[in-house]
């Protein structure tokens, strides 16, 4: 458990890190980060950071494919912890 926490603390705050530089990038006219690099550090499991950075730096809130992908990711997210602890509830009754 205390790995899992280790990595999900490390992953977002990359996450957050990364988000930061692509915004940056942006206002300065730099290399961007692939959208699909920032997607996929929310997939596995940067997105709360995401979601934090997105509001901290006002960076991907009116690109609507980029919303919607990053929202699926987050269902997606959520169904599979809901759904582990139901399963981890059924085994200890």
């Amino acid at each position: 458990m205390n790995l899992l926490l280790g990595y999900l603390l490390v992953l977002n705050i990359l996450t957050f890190v990364v988000y930061g530089l692509d915004k940056r990038s942006a206002i300065h006219g730099g290399q961007r980060v692939p959208e699909n690099v920032l997607l996929f550090l929310a997939f596995v499991g940067g997105t709360p950071a995401a979601y934090a950075a997105r509001h901290s730096f006002r960076h991907k809130t009116i690109k609507r494919p980029f919303i919607t992908r990053l929202r699926l990711i987050l269902l997606l997210q959520l169904g599979i912890v809901l759904l582990s602890l139901l399963f981890a509830f059924r085994g200890q009754t």
